[in-house]
């Protein structure tokens, strides 16, 4: 572990081009698999050691999903998707 009170445990690029790193916060937490993609456009997702996520559509619009489902959303137009907060599934090790 670094200071920060994780290490990084990987990184790269998919095949859709879009950026994702993955850090190890230990044994402790509830999500040890935690990650964020940085995406072609704009937009970036966060999966959280708390097994919150945060997705964020890269035109003003994001998602907050806390640990127990709960939905929080703002910035986006009535009547329009929040997205898919999933963009960033498909990463492999």
């Amino acid at each position: 572990m670094s200071g920060k009170g994780y290490s990084y445990s990987g990184s790269g690029t998919n095949s859709q081009g879009n950026h994702w790193c993955s850090r190890d916060f230990g044994s402790a937490a509830s999500n040890q698999n935690s990650y964020h993609y940085s995406n072609r456009d704009g937009s970036y997702y966060y999966s959280n050691p708390d097994n919150s996520t945060y997705y964020n559509n890269g035109r003003g619009g994001s998602t907050y999903t806390a640990p127990s489902g709960y939905k929080y959303s703002s910035g986006y137009s009535s009547g329009s998707s929040s997205g898919n907060s999933g963009s960033g599934s498909g990463k492999s090790n």
